[in-house]
């Protein structure tokens, strides 16, 4: 069980299949797999060894689909960086988790310097412009090039693969370890709730890559034999015209985006008839939209999944049986049930499980479950108690199993799929001299789930 084992079984089965589409051409799965393989190559020529946390600061492009398995082809630690952070933000991660080589994409060129010069154990930037014409940064092609490929090393699947850094109830970043193992059974447990897609899907990357549902279910689709196809900053126009070009039949959305897509396809009049299967999380859906997306795409199969980056990600699924479900409306409200490889439950402030219907926190067991945080074993024991994950998410259970969350115990806002940190924000207001004091809180917004407000 390794991340790369998608990627050998496409080349075994289907190796001129199309693996990638991305803005300058397809890749078949023959060609990736020779491409991760002198990737690897040009690594260890750099002095990268197994373990050593490389990073990725980009855009979604084909060159994060060639980093997800070139980091673990060569038992490297993968860590992408949010590139929405400050700077600030950036140069902890890099510094905490000890990243040596950074990937970035020529837009980031700039910002990846600072953070070299910022960051004494960061020596390596490989960046995509093709050119690289700065003194000591290292251009990505040449380096595919120049590269003698390596074996995949198959790396022991309970060893650090991914370190994934999220934030607390602080606003400070912490990093989440989690193995090929905690990856593949979430992967695996989520398929096995919902059904297995064919080989023969197009899978749309819209969703950012620094964040592991979308970086996990890269490796997920990949398991399938499935084609990515990954288009840079999200814009509704690339989207929906993504997805009619290109003929894309799964794709996974934060709910922010559905009514722009639906909104630009009827002003357009562009077709989503090719798509099959849309998966949606990262903050509720408005049940309106919901059933707004129910009505203009029937023949569309949705899967909710929550979860956190802690849990690899997937704790429970609404299947689109769910969706339809016409005795039961009202579990288009829930998160669904727990995925076949997780143990969920709601319990009281002691630790004891609440009886249906009634609020506490959520707290979810499973091999699927991190390591723990890097470097931070205080948070690691607040967090995993008796091999139960706290998610700081409070909700509740009806008899059926559906979880309905209802509030979060952590001081956190989800706007737009994006986690904004009421501390950080304060922290900004502060800086003004006419502000004596402040408190920022999360209001509903039927655009972006919720809202800053201060």
């Amino acid at each position: 069980m390794y991340l790369t084992q998608g990627l050998h079984r496409s080349v075994q089965q289907n190796p001129d299949g199309i693996a990638v589409i991305g803005e300058s051409g397809d890749v078949t799965f023959r060609q990736l797999e020779g491409r991760v393989a002198r990737i690897g190559g040009g690594l260890r020529g750099l002095g990268v060894r197994s373990g050593d946390r490389i990073g990725m600061l980009a855009t979604n492009c084909a060159q994060y689909v060639e980093f997800t398995f070139a980091c673990p082809w060569i038992g490297a630690v993968a860590s992408p960086v949010n590139n929405r952070w400050s700077l600030d933000e950036m140069v902890f991660q890099i510094e905490d988790a000890g990243i040596s080589v950074l990937f970035v994409d020529a837009p980031r060129l700039a910002q990846a310097l600072e953070l070299r010069d910022r960051c004494p154990l960061l020596e390596t930037v490989i960046c995509f412009d093709g050119t690289a014409p700065t003194s000591g940064v290292v251009d990505y092609e040449r380096l595919i090039d120049s590269g003698e490929p390596v074996s995949d090393v198959r790396a022991d699947p309970d060893s650090l693969a991914v370190l994934m850094y999220t934030g607390g109830t602080t606003g400070r970043p912490k990093g989440v370890m989690l193995s090929a193992r905690q990856i593949l059974t979430s992967a695996f447990g989520a398929l096995a709730s919902v059904g297995f897609p064919n080989a023969a899907e197009r899978c749309l990357h819209i969703a950012p890559l620094f964040h592991l549902a979308a970086f996990a279910g890269m490796i997920q689709q990949s398991m399938l034999g499935a084609t990515h196809v990954v288009i840079g900053d999200f814009t509704v126009e690339g989207l929906v015209e993504t997805i009619a070009a290109k003929q894309i039949t799964m794709t996974t959305l934060v709910p922010t985006m559905v009514p722009w897509m639906l909104d630009y396809a009827e002003r357009t009049g562009a077709s989503l008839g090719s798509l099959r299967y849309i998966g949606y999380g990262a903050a509720p859906m408005p049940e309106a939209v919901l059933t707004r997306l129910l009505a203009a795409l029937p023949h569309v199969k949705l899967r909710q999944g929550y979860g956190m980056t802690e849990l690899g990600p997937v704790a429970t699924i609404l299947r689109d049986e769910d969706h339809h479900d016409r005795d039961h409306p009202e579990r288009l409200r829930s998160v669904g049930r727990a995925a076949a490889h997780a143990e969920v439950v709601v319990v009281n402030k002691d630790g004891v499980e609440q009886p249906r219907g009634k609020v506490g926190e959520v707290v979810v067991r499973g091999a699927h479950v991190m390591i723990g945080y890097w470097n931070n074993p205080v948070e690691t024991q607040k967090a995993l108690q008796d091999g139960w994950m706290h998610t700081g998410d409070m909700g509740y259970m009806d008899e059926h199993g559906y979880l309905f969350l209802v509030d979060r115990l952590k001081d956190m806002i989800v706007s737009g799929g994006e986690n904004v940190y009421s501390a950080e924000v304060e922290a900004v207001i502060h800086r003004h001299e006419a502000i004596a004091s402040c408190a920022v809180i999360g209001v509903p917004d039927r655009v972006w789930g919720e809202r800053v407000h201060a």
